[in-house]
């Protein structure tokens, strides 16, 4: 079930842009290659299980007009990335994983289904509303024991978990754009990951804003920002790969 959203990927938005153009040739052939691409990226996707389908419809059709955080449907990771992150941390099985924005839970859900029974998916997360959908997909999936919420503003969480002596060797970080520097520097700063450590960081595309020359908003630029920090920071080594709105691996050489 594909759900109608407004776009929020390059590639999404340059379809929808050449689909009000008129014309034969090399437009339409753009718009055909822009306009397909995500959806055949989908069909040949391992299909979604059935908890993580369930969530997606939950994210959707909730009405988040209003929302005090400005949360809205289409900050779902999805399916095709949730498959990359389900894969990615299947070839790593971490013993501990953290999520640094949780939103409804998709991507916890998708990596927790990927690992043991006795890997629990720790998440900071400040919406209220969002979580509780998130421990709902959870509880549908009958692993209820598997998701800790660490409510409120991420970087007061990460400090206190930095605090309790705590250390993961995966990282999902997909919240506040303007804080990815701040939630990077604590992460490496404050033992909360090591060498061997991977941080997966999403939106670091953020629908094209942080390489085009137009004027970026307040998210664009904190993204275009922490790429340029990312790519010059020699404790890492990192790849940004062009799935959905971008996302960025990093493995921790050194700290």
């Amino acid at each position: 079930l594909r759900m109608s959203l407004r776009p929020v990927t390059p590639i999404g938005i340059i379809a929808q842009a050449l689909s009000g153009a008129a014309g034969a040739g090399q437009v339409d052939r753009a718009r055909a290659l822009a306009t397909g691409l995500e959806g055949y990226c989908a069909d040949c996707t391992t299909q979604e299980a059935d908890a993580l389908a369930w969530l997606a419809q939950q994210s959707s059709k909730t009405d988040w007009s209003g929302n005090p955080h400005g949360l809205e449907a289409e900050m779902l990771s999805g399916h095709v990335e949730g498959e990359f992150l389900r894969m990615l941390v299947r070839m790593q099985q971490p013993s501990t994983v953290l999520e640094i924005g949780l939103f409804t839970g998709y991507s916890a859900l998708a990596m927790a289904l990927a690992l043991p029974d006795s890997v629990v998916i720790e998440a900071c997360e400040l919406d209220e509303q969002a979580a509780a959908i998130a421990k709902a997909g959870f509880e549908r999936a009958g692993i209820t024991h598997r998701l800790q919420v660490h409510a409120g503003p991420a970087l007061d969480s990460l400090q206190a978990l930095a605090d309790a002596g705590k250390r993961y060797a995966f990282v999902f970080i997909d919240a506040a754009k303007h804080e990815y520097a701040a939630y990077l520097d604590v992460l490496l700063t404050s033992g909360l990951v090591g060498p061997g450590s991977f941080i997966a960081i999403d939106n670091t595309l953020l629908q094209g804003e942080p390489y085009l020359d137009a004027p970026r908003s307040a998210s664009g630029q904190a993204i275009h920002d922490f790429n340029a920090a990312l790519a010059a920071d020699t404790r890492l080594r990192q790849v940004l790969i062009p799935i959905r709105d971008g996302v960025t691996l990093a493995e921790v050489v050194h700290v």
